[in-house]
């Protein structure tokens, strides 16, 4: 979930007393676009700022009215891009909570995919936004799916060469990226064939709803200035549209890839990773008997990034989608 450094006092309070105000519409269908050539504006986005002088590292920052600031996005490109003439797959790759769109430039995402032929897009998704569009914000739009899936998805595809289509597309991340891909690859079925859970929640509603409260405690405290995510009252066909566990069905012929810590060493790690853990195997054993192939993982340790895992999930992915 949210690796957000607050106290549990700290995050009640911000979330007491709250009320659910005006419903913002989910990000919606798909915008068509075609691969083209120079990075432009377009889909709703306004490129205010860049850097392209990196061979493999592009970085731009957007203005849009779904966000009430200008995120910032990270393409790695692969190597030999720029005199190759091909296409490539991509991979959407989304950070945790209290992170941001550099979080896997930090972890050495240029090494894991040092000589692999696949586009990572790496976006911000808010300190706490939960890869959602709130129910209520109090601090102007904070339309994170909107951006990531109406507006980035298709300015990706047109303005590099990418495989604008579903086996040529994995989304994955960790934490509350994890959730996101998840909610993401099953409310969009048809924009990614591999999808990937780092530590990110699979399961809404189980342990009291414990995510849920999460989700909109660290909402209000830090991102929503006192809105939240899912309401409050919940939004309960929100919830039901975002729940893994309840989407069953919307990850057959994909490649589903889980990791899971199996022995958090702190409290707070405990919070977090308890939760993804329990999830994780709920949602496996519902794939399980749906007969949907896919690969859980559980390794020892907490509620981090694991470089390895994700350098395995990798070679996964490009071994799913289209090739370059």
């Amino acid at each position: 979930m949210s690796e957000l450094i607050l106290t549990r006092r700290g995050v009640l309070k911000a979330a007491g007393g709250l009320t659910a105000a005006l419903t913002v519409g989910a990000g919606g269908a798909l915008i068509p676009a075609s691969a083209a050539g120079a990075v432009g504006d377009g889909f709703g986005l306004r490129v205010v700022d860049r850097n392209e002088a990196d061979h493999r590292m592009r970085y731009y920052r957007f203005a849009t009215n779904a966000i009430g600031w200008n995120p910032g996005v990270n393409v790695l490109l692969p190597d030999g891009y720029h005199n190759s003439g091909l296409r490539y797959p991509v991979l959407y790759l989304f950070h945790g909570g209290q992170q941001d769109f550099i979080t896997f430039d930090r972890h050495r995402v240029r090494d894991w995919t040092a000589g692999k032929r696949i586009i990572v897009v790496m976006p911000d998704g808010g300190a706490a936004g939960w890869y959602s569009n709130p129910v209520h914000s109090n601090v102007g739009p904070r339309n994170w799916e909107t951006f990531h899936i109406a507006q980035l998805l298709p300015w990706i595809d047109a303005n590099f060469r990418t495989y604008a289509e579903y086996n040529g597309r994995a989304v994955a991340g960790f934490s509350m990226g994890g959730f996101g891909a998840l909610k993401y690859a099953a409310k969009y079925y048809g924009h990614f064939a591999s999808v990937s859970s780092h530590s990110g929640p699979a399961s809404l509603r189980r342990d009291g709803g414990a995510v849920v409260h999460w989700a909109n405690a660290s909402s209000a405290a830090v991102e929503l200035g006192g809105g939240m995510v899912y309401g409050a009252p919940w939004d309960q066909n929100r919830i039901n549209a975002d729940n893994p566990v309840q989407r069953i069905e919307s990850y057959r012929n994909k490649r589903v890839f889980l990791v899971a810590g199996t022995s958090p060493d702190t409290v707070w790690d405990w919070f977090n990773e308890s939760h993804v853990l329990n999830g994780h195997r709920e949602f496996s054993s519902l794939l399980r008997q749906a007969g949907i192939p896919h690969e859980p993982l559980e390794r020892p340790g907490g509620h981090w990034i694991r470089p390895d895992m994700f350098i395995r999930d990798i070679d996964g992915i490009i071994g799913r989608l289209r090739k370059a």
